[in-house]
């Protein structure tokens, strides 16, 4: 590898998947090359009272993947808050441990040394697609730009429509979020009116902070 090539920073990538395992929430953390064995982000895991299992550690094309199995009560993560607590702790020990990452995440213009150089505008970035996942429940996607508190923010405008998340895999690939959602409507999948309206609602919602930071 060249000298120019170590310089590029890598695009830092947390998963946390619902879906996998039935028993554990299992997330899996990447960096480029540049991982090390993450003791002190598994001690920060564990700071949160969850059950942390170290997993595989495996290797594409010279990005090394670590994966994570947790549990919170001898049982997978099923609260939308604690979800966002573990996003958010991953991330705050990767800028801690890594401050280069600062500049290729959302958070990094928050938390890190050096904000990301160019935003994504969010109507450019911003994809919603539903579709049936079975009769019982449809499979929403959404892939936005990324900004704390927005697994939180997404959950709670679902919510408020009355529709059930039964399960999330949530995707955070440096400055964008690609989520999964499988939602229902009193146990079955949703009708074409209902993915209008929550489709509609989360476009509203999710760019409204950039409407009103441009508005006066």
């Amino acid at each position: 590898m060249s000298d120019q090539e170590k310089d590029v920073v890598p695009v830092p990538m947390v998963l946390i998947d619902q879906d996998s395992d039935p028993d554990a929430t299992i997330v899996q953390l990447s960096f480029g090359d540049r991982l090390g064995a993450l003791v002190d982000t598994m001690k920060s895991l564990r700071d949160l009272g969850l059950d942390v299992t170290k997993g595989s550690v495996t290797t594409e094309s010279s990005v090394i993947k670590r994966k994570f199995f947790i549990k919170r009560l001898g049982r997978k993560v099923d609260d939308p808050a604690m979800l966002e607590k573990i996003q958010l702790t991953i991330i705050n020990n990767l800028l801690e441990y890594h401050p280069e990452s600062s500049e290729k995440l959302a958070m990094g213009e928050v938390f890190g040394i050096k904000p990301p150089q160019k935003k994504l505008d969010i109507d450019v970035a911003t994809r919603i697609f539903v579709e049936d996942d079975g009769p019982k429940r449809s499979l929403l996607y959404i892939e936005t730009a990324d900004r704390p508190g927005l697994l939180l923010e997404i959950i709670n405008i679902i919510v408020d429509i009355n529709i059930d998340v039964e399960s999330a895999e949530i995707n955070t690939e440096g400055l964008v979020a690609k989520d999964k959602f499988h939602v229902s409507y009193r146990g079955a999948a949703l009708d074409n009116s209902l993915v209008q309206a929550l489709t509609n609602c989360l476009r509203y919602y999710l760019r409204r902070p950039e409407t009103e930071e441009d508005s006066y």
